[in-house]
């Protein structure tokens, strides 16, 4: 779990509600001041939410970039379904292409739409980041379609499942949910997935996080975590420029996984010094840095 250091949105963000083909997503939405360079939209992983982001937008409005973050179907304040089955990874993928196309064609009328949709690889308009269990989900967007997409950052994600410990927690958490409220669960959450990179004040706000997921969207998700195969040659495949970023130590996936699945990609690989599974919150100036400097060898659009 990502621990933000506050909730409180910087003066550059307005928190917000983006509107899709598939429904409405909370976001928090930080524009540049000055002329903006390129739009990146930030997915969070499991048990997280948009303001795991929150202490990159400052920096990267400040570099030139629009930095949309958002809370996926059933994560905090966007609103979930209750229902397992809507959760595949292959309807969350399509949430963000939805995402995408809110973002990138809503200006458009429908010839320009069209034309845009038939784009190559690399040459959309969006920077796609995800961490984690994000990041698993936006390699499927990319993989369903990648012309909306200019590249893809992989934040702590990698190539396929989770550890074995990692999945022994997932399935006691979600042995939890299939009988306790979330509530009764937070206390075991707290005991399965101890303080670790930045803490949140007295909690309140990570308890009051948790208990607006959708413990159908946890359960399923988690499931994935466990079972999520080997793509990453069908990634490489697609062409697709790709930024793999990790902190120096993961307990999730081993860091040498990360190397080697970004040799496999031919990937830039950035490591955050002092970080562990969630940068964006233990070291945000470093990974901002490292995030921009990424985007920069983009040519403006």
């Amino acid at each position: 779990m990502s621990r933000p250091p506050t909730f409180a949105p910087p003066s550059c963000a307005t928190s917000r509600v983006l509107r899709t083909e598939r429904g409405d997503f909370a976001v928090l939405d930080a524009v540049p001041t000055a002329p903006g360079r390129a739009t990146a939209l930030l997915l969070p992983g499991y048990t997280g939410s948009k303001e795991d982001f929150i202490t990159l937008l400052e920096p990267l409005s400040a570099m030139g970039y629009r930095v949309v973050a958002v809370d996926g179907r059933g994560q905090y304040e966007t609103a979930g379904t209750g229902r397992q089955d809507e959760y595949g990874q292959a309807e969350l993928a399509r949430d963000v292409l939805a995402l995408a196309a809110a973002l990138t064609e809503g200006d458009l009328d429908d010839e320009e739409r069209e034309e845009a949709r038939g784009e190559g690889v690399g040459e959309g308009g969006l920077h796609l980041l995800g961490h984690s269990l994000g990041g698993q989900i936006a390699r499927a967007a990319v993989l369903s379609d990648p012309a909306p997409f200019r590249s893809l950052t992989l934040m702590s994600s990698g190539p396929a499942a989770v550890v074995a410990a990692q999945r022994d927690k997932v399935k006691m958490l979600s042995d939890a949910l299939s009988v306790l409220p979330m509530d009764e669960v937070w206390q075991a959450m707290q005991a399965l997935d101890p303080p670790q990179d930045a803490d949140t004040g007295d909690g309140e706000d990570l308890r009051r996080r948790w208990l607006r997921h959708d413990p159908a969207q946890l359960i399923a998700t988690g499931a994935q975590l466990a079972a999520e195969p080997d793509r990453v040659d069908e990634l490489a495949a697609v062409g697709l420029p790709v930024h793999v970023l990790s902190g120096e130590r993961d307990d999730v996936w081993p860091v040498e996984l990360f190397d080697s699945m970004a040799r496999r990609l031919g990937a830039r690989r950035t490591t955050i010094a002092g970080a562990e599974h969630s940068p964006n919150t233990a070291r945000p100036q470093e990974t901002a840095q490292a995030l921009a400097a990424f985007w920069d060898t983009f040519p403006v659009a």
